[in-house]
């Protein structure tokens, strides 16, 4: 894939998929906005992208609010000249059953994986039609698709991100701004690894949990970053409004 000036956000840039993400439009050749809260994390991706020959700028900003969503786009433009693709990546993630859940965790998950991924569009939008059209794609699970009892809230704030998808391809297809979903099962990031290290025991809920996947083992955040390049290429300008499982064929299972 070819994504030579090509101009991209990618947030949540310092984690797992994130620094994946950005490091492999670069190797395509595209222009790459890291963008984490943890400023530090930012800029570790974007050196990784600049030492093998890439073009990044870091951004430590709090996608949760609108105002720092509008830097982010903007100081993209400024520096780049235009906007052709938003990774809407960042997420955090609380586990408990409702019961158990404390309101302040469905707000904060709420503030990030669905309204930060909005604000995050919404600013990007009127420069991705100005450039002639573009790609959002956004990091949803295969929680948005099937349940978890010990995750309703990240499940919940998940699917709305696919109803958002499709209501937006819907709305900006007119535009050329295409939006898409991905939807990964269990990637070996940062915060599944806390999962595991959070068991009784670890090493038997790695393998128990590997061995439900059809291809017997975790996503990589590479194998995640693949589809967004190839979603935000050429290669993909009939593609939209859709949600991929990105989940190793656990999705083909009945039992």
């Amino acid at each position: 894939m070819n994504l030579a000036d090509k101009v991209v956000i990618v947030t949540g840039a310092g984690g797992g998929i994130g620094s994946a993400t950005a490091q492999r439009l670069a190797r395509a050749g595209a222009s790459v906005t890291c963008v984490d809260i943890d400023g530090e994390a930012a800029d570790r991706t974007a050196k990784a992208v600049t030492d093998t020959g890439g073009e990044a700028l870091a951004l430590g900003l709090d996608i949760s609010t609108e105002a720092d969503n509008e830097t982010m786009v903007e100081e993209t433009v400024r520096t780049f000249g235009h906007l052709d693709a938003l990774h809407a990546n960042a997420a955090i993630q609380r586990m408990g059953q409702l019961a158990d859940s404390p309101t302040e965790d469905w707000e904060a998950l709420f503030r990030v994986n669905l309204l930060g991924a909005s604000l995050g569009i919404k600013k990007a939008l009127p420069h991705l039609i100005d450039n002639g059209g573009g790609s959002v794609v956004i990091t949803a699970s295969l929680l948005a698709l099937v349940g978890d009892q010990d995750m309703p809230a990240y499940g919940a704030m998940k699917g709305g991100l696919i109803a958002l998808s499709k209501s937006l391809a819907t709305a900006h297809g007119p535009d050329n701004v295409r939006v898409n979903t991905i939807c990964p099962g269990d990637v070996l990031t940062p915060m599944v690894e806390e999962f595991f290290e959070s068991q009784p025991d670890p090493a038997e809920a790695r393998q128990r949990i590997a061995d439900a996947y059809p291809l017997r083992r975790f996503a990589m955040p590479e194998d995640v970053a693949n589809l967004v390049a190839f979603l935000v290429s050429d290669d993909a300008s009939y593609l939209t409004g859709i949600d991929i499982p990105l989940d190793g064929g656990l999705l083909a299972r009945i039992y």
